[in-house]
């Protein structure tokens, strides 16, 4: 494999099977990376991050690891702890390297459509970034071939069996610039409605702290929920229509918040990017994105919908 270093970002999706190809596709990456004196930044599972020091013995120690299923948890926070790397070791150019594994078997149905959007917007997040080579490992014995379809249309390069070549049906930028639009699917179960405007935010605030309360969420995890969907609330409030609704509903281990109104966000990394000041799509969203445990953004004609779940101790 040609592990020469590249004056643009190179996004490449590595397929592999069973732990042995992931390490013969990962370590001589990571290897060349500690012996050219690039920075690299590796966000995998614990148990990938051990296999991998073990084939770099002492090397490892050059090496930044992140636990992927801590810091992917929400997978729009991981372009942001990109972006810290990038921030932090790539001066004036300077060659990085990174693997990044945010899409494993055991992801609910709403974080896959989520770790598949956010793939798609590292190709947005780094475009003028250069000489940054981030590969993203993808485990075709336990990943559907759906996933694995969806994993040549994000990343404009590819591995597989030693080879290196480009994506035919990347999808490129301009297709994650667009708003995002793939419909949430329907809840299940009890849904209860409350539409809301500037004064009955503190009503909504009560009522959604009621509800952590009696789903046994516990008091730090409920006041993040109660921030983030007041934040949402007021974001409707001042550039939403002067108004909105918020839906609330129990799904498996989640308590799902969702908010929408009939505003627009046109700015496809909103909550993705560290902000300046708290416009939609700036702060709050931010803010969102840091206090739950999955969030979905979508911009529809119709307006904007944001769900919040958080996990129920």
């Amino acid at each position: 494999m040609n592990h020469s270093a590249h004056e643009y970002f190179r996004h490449e999706a590595l397929f592999y099977a069973g732990e042995e190809e992931f390490l013969a596709g990962t370590v001589p990456f990571i290897r060349d990376a500690v012996w050219g004196g690039e920075p690299v930044l590796v966000a995998v599972s614990q148990s990938r991050a051990r296999a991998i020091a073990n084939e770099l013995n002492g090397e490892a120690d050059a090496v930044h690891f992140v636990d992927m299923t801590e810091l992917g948890r929400n997978p729009a926070c991981i372009i942001p702890a990109w972006s810290d790397f990038v921030e932090a070791h790539g001066a004036r150019g300077r060659p990085l390297r990174g693997i990044g594994e945010p899409i494993w078997a055991d992801r609910s149905p709403a974080e896959l459509v989520e770790c598949q959007r956010h793939e798609s917007l590292l190709n947005l997040a780094f475009a003028d970034t250069p000489s940054f080579w981030l590969v993203c490992p993808y485990d075709t014995d336990a990943l559907e071939s759906a996933v694995i379809e969806e994993a040549q249309r994000s990343h404009p390069y590819l591995s597989m069996d030693g080879t290196q070549l480009e994506s035919a049906s990347y999808s490129g930028t301009e297709f994650a610039a667009e708003p995002f639009r793939a419909p949430l699917s329907e809840p299940t179960g009890n849904v209860h409605a409350l539409p809301f405007d500037a004064d009955g935010v503190p009503a909504l605030r009560e009522l959604v702290a009621r509800e952590a309360s009696d789903a046994g969420i516990g008091e730090g995890r409920k006041n993040d929920l109660v921030l983030a969907v007041s934040e949402l609330a007021t974001n409707s409030i001042r550039y939403g229509g002067g108004h909105g609704v918020l839906r609330h509903w129990r799904d498996g281990e989640m308590l799902v918040c969702e908010i929408s109104d009939h505003g627009t966000i046109d700015e496809p990394l909103a909550g993705r990017v560290r902000p300046d000041g708290g416009e939609i799509g700036g702060f709050g969203l931010w803010l969102v994105n840091q206090l739950c445990d999955l969030v979905q953004i979508r911009s529809f004609e119709s307006g904007n919908v944001a769900r919040m779940h958080v996990r129920v101790e």
